[in-house]
């Protein structure tokens, strides 16, 4: 297989990487989210990229089917997308409260603010 043909997986590599960096480099909740969200994403990918067979059908029993394409792997990623979702909102949530008790969102700025009290 050539490079093209592990495309799937570059993009999978590419949005960890960059979701990681995102969430180890910033102190901006908010971005940090959205870093978490990158990095979902890639392990998204690489559950669907393999699920996929060229000139696989959906498995329903035909006569001129021979290769199926297996299904589990979408209905896992459909409840990890459901999940990851409901996961977002609660950290938006709470980025909200954190930014109504300490008026901001920046990482460090909390700390200080922490140290500072206590």
């Amino acid at each position: 297989m050539t490079t093209l043909g592990h495309l799937g997986y570059w993009a999978t590599v590419a949005l960890l990487m960059t979701g990681l960096y995102i969430v180890i480099a910033r102190g901006h909740l908010v971005k940090k989210l959205v870093g978490l969200g990158l990095f979902q994403s890639s392990v998204y990918l690489l559950y669907i990229v393999p699920g996929k067979l060229v000139g696989g059908t959906s498995p329903i029993v035909d006569q001129g089917a021979r290769v199926y394409s297996n299904p589990l792997p979408h209905v896992l990623i459909l409840t990890a997308i459901v999940v990851g979702v409901a996961t977002l909102a609660v950290g938006l949530a709470l980025a909200v409260r954190i930014r109504e008790a300490y008026g901001t969102v920046e990482e460090d700025e909390i700390l200080a603010a922490d140290d500072h009290d206590g």
